[in-house]
């Protein structure tokens, strides 16, 4: 993640804020970033795949 992330986060929050919903924030974005990036590097099931999968 980078820095420019964080401060987005961190302005994006009320004045007062809890510890817990900045690390969950942190995680939420930080876990977007990563599926986009999956799917730039081609880390993706087709969902017909995992349909037919029946799982």
């Amino acid at each position: 993640m980078k820095k420019n992330s964080v401060i987005e986060i961190l302005n994006s929050l009320d004045e007062e804020f809890s510890i817990e919903e900045f690390i969950q924030k942190l995680l939420f974005v930080e876990k977007i970033q990563k599926g986009l990036k999956d799917v730039q590097d081609g880390k993706v099931i087709d969902y017909e795949i995992v349909k037919a999968d029946k799982l």
